[in-house]
């Protein structure tokens, strides 16, 4: 099965081609284009480009086409991507500005371009839909909660393959398998001890999730991407009185808060010098005392979620990092351990400093708690998904 799986973003449009099969997957093509301002075009020149270039020998051997559409209003989960899908993007344009126009422009577009391939929505919330109802529940009075106010959950897809892999490197394979097929069965009972695992998916956008038997507990982020631990430039948690006193006092706009909170906050706010994680290293060493405390910000923000899966799990046996920061920063993956050996977490300094993007277990051998470094591969999960779905 041929599975085009389509990363649509405000002004980008990435792809990756996958054959799949029972026995897995792989890559056969990929493309990417920057300052888009018409999907169209652009579309329909990756599927030309896949034609000139031999891997396809017409539009019609695609067979499906993934989406990893983030926010839908009164949707979840892995959907065939009709118009419902279209309808509950549009719902929640104004929380996902960035994300959800695209998807839904993307979507109308493949259908044209692709009328004979079967279309596929996974949700970024789908893999927190069997979360408790207090874990999900704000505290807002009931015309809040109607309107669908409440904590959704995002990087779905990175934290799933976080869930089968590292049930796989702890040794527990009907974990693992119950993870792979999440969302045809739904949670599953474990006979024999519990798999519990902190998953960091730490990178420009950040969250931390619980995992118990391959299933979401609970998560950072909420009702929207803006939540949870400090991001690039959004702000991360904030109590809601901070806005109308900063709007009072600053004189702020509704627009112009919310385009700070968004543009400017983050580790670019707190740093004032970038949002890249990099340069914010850099301005640290030379001693930036603000680049330190985005620095220090960040991880106790991880910690404290860390900390609230471990209680919430009752224990831990795994704590994983994925994505840009969590797969090539020894420096925040060495200060979110630090001091956490009466938890059973053991970092092995020097497993830590020797990894970089690659998959590592980088605790000590003695370590009651696995330290796991998964590489985030979200394009391979969503092929997977669609398969599955499809399947």
């Amino acid at each position: 099965m041929l599975i085009l799986v389509a990363n649509l973003g405000s002004t980008s449009f990435k792809y990756r081609l996958f054959r799949m099969a029972e026995q897995g997957g792989e890559v056969i093509a990929k493309g990417a284009y920057e300052r888009v301002t018409d999907y169209a075009t652009v579309i329909d020149e990756a599927l030309v480009t896949l034609q000139r270039d031999g891997i396809i020998a017409s539009a019609d051997d695609i067979d499906a086409v993934g989406f990893k559409t983030v926010l839908g209003k009164d949707l979840s989960g892995c959907v065939m991507a009709g118009p419902e899908v279209i309808a509950a993007l549009d719902g929640f344009t104004a929380v996902a500005p960035a994300h959800n126009p695209p998807y839904a422009a993307g979507i109308r577009q493949f259908a044209k371009s692709l009328p004979k391939a079967r279309l596929v929505a996974l949700f970024e919330t789908a893999f927190y839909q069997w979360t408790t109802e207090a874990s999900a529940t704000y505290a807002v009075p009931r015309s809040w909660r109607d309107i669908g106010i409440r904590r959704y959950g995002f990087h779905g897809a990175s934290h799933k393959f976080i869930a089968e892999r590292s049930a796989e490197l702890c040794g527990r394979e009907e974990v693992a398998q119950i993870a792979r097929r999440l969302y045809l069965d739904g949670p599953q009972a474990v006979a024999a001890a519990p798999l519990r695992v902190v998953s960091c998916h730490l990178g420009g956008s950040s969250s931390v999730t619980g995992i118990r038997n391959g299933v979401a507990i609970g998560t950072s982020m909420g009702f929207s991407p803006q939540s949870g631990v400090p991001q690039n430039n959004r702000v991360g948690d904030l109590d809601s009185g901070a806005i109308p006193y900063a709007m009072r006092t600053l004189g702020l706009t509704l627009d112009e808060a919310e385009r700070q909170l968004t543009k400017a906050s983050g580790l670019l706010g707190l740093s004032g010098v970038s949002n890249d994680i990099r340069d914010i290293y850099a301005a640290a060493a030379a001693g930036n005392a603000e680049a330190q405390l985005a620095l220090d910000t960040l991880v106790h923000s991880i910690r404290h979620w860390t900390g609230a899966f471990h209680f919430e799990l009752g224990g831990l046996d795994a704590l994983v990092f994925t994505a840009g920061i969590g797969e090539n920063g020894p420096i925040v993956r060495a200060a979110v351990c630090k001091n956490l050996e009466p938890f059973g977490i053991h970092l092995d300094a020097a497993k830590n400093a020797a990894c970089a993007g690659r998959e590592a277990v980088i605790s000590t051998d003695a370590s009651p708690v696995k330290i796991l470094v998964i590489p985030a591969n979200e394009e391979l999960v969503l092929a997977r998904e669609v398969f599955r779905k499809l399947s």
